[in-house]
């Protein structure tokens, strides 16, 4: 059923519980896993000049260590990609490029809840993705809100 999984990660802390999912969903159908960091192009661009490489090569090293956090986290072999770029599209595009079966992506990103049920990026990902896409909520934080009810992955 999916012989290919992409796990979207930007290091945040609301991304955790969709690597599990997505690298347990892989190890089940014995799937080859891509975890992918995208820098967010934007955010260097809206960054004073004179601070942009600064800010890129800490968006880099960020990614890395998303990356290597994904890693961490299984014993299995993965492919893993930076990449600068809109997160969204970035993302879509790797996807079609090693031929996904499958993107994972937890719902909130390092810029906090933009949205009301969906992050920004993520609901990006959702409506312009060629392939499947799981979107994986944190639960600790659903619980903090005491929103119980919301707490459907």
């Amino acid at each position: 059923m999916f012989d290919t999984v992409v796990v979207a990660t930007d290091g945040s802390d609301s991304v955790t519980r969709a690597i599990d999912v997505a690298l347990d969903l892989a190890d089940r159908f014995d799937a080859e896993v891509h975890a992918l960091s995208v820098v967010d192009a934007s955010e260097v661009d809206a960054s004073p000049q004179q601070l942009r490489e600064e800010l890129r090569t800490a968006l880099e090293t960020t990614a890395d260590a998303a990356l290597a956090t994904v890693e961490d986290r299984t014993d299995n072999e993965i492919t893993t990609a930076a990449r600068e770029g809109r997160p969204a599209a970035e993302i879509c595009e790797y996807a079609r490029e090693v031929d996904a079966d499958l993107v994972a992506t937890g719902t909130r990103g390092r810029h906090g809840e933009n949205r009301l049920l969906l992050g920004s990026v993520a609901e990006r990902i959702v409506r312009t993705s060629p392939v499947p896409v799981l979107t994986v909520r944190q639960l600790e934080s659903i619980a903090e809100s005491g929103d119980d009810a919301a707490a459907v992955a």
